[in-house]
């Protein structure tokens, strides 16, 4: 069992940043690949960003390239997600999630998550 725990969000204005964290349970850290998914109010949750069990690979949305990175610290059991430049459609609950190797986009497939943390931008 893995339990995650998000922090970080916030209310931010438009261009501004902030840094999310995701604490995580277990003694197996770095077997999990770590990702940061979103949900905004009447829409699917989608795919943000995700790092590979040794931290050695990363994969982004196209919607956040260049503005977020995603990061991890196996001995603090922690993975962050620090996003710049900010835009009103960044708005949305964020959840961090794990899962066993290997490093996947599809929410399905990541068998642990956390209770969210909701990240405003306002214009």
């Amino acid at each position: 069992q893995v339990q995650l725990v998000e922090s970080g969000g916030g209310l931010v204005q438009t261009g501004g940043s902030l840094r999310l964290s995701c604490a995580a349970s277990g003694r197996t850290f770095s077997s999990y690949a770590m990702a940061w998914f979103r949900q905004a109010p009447g829409r699917e949750r989608e795919f943000v960003a995700g790092i590979s069990g040794s931290g050695g690979s990363t994969y982004y949305a196209d919607s956040v390239k260049g503005r977020f990175t995603i990061s991890r610290d196996n001995a603090k059991n922690t993975v962050y997600l620090q996003m710049n430049n900010l835009k009103p459609d960044d708005t949305a609950i964020y959840y961090c999630a794990a899962k066993l190797r290997p490093l996947l986009t599809a929410a399905a497939t990541y068998d642990y998550w956390g209770q969210g943390t909701q990240v405003t931008v306002s214009s």
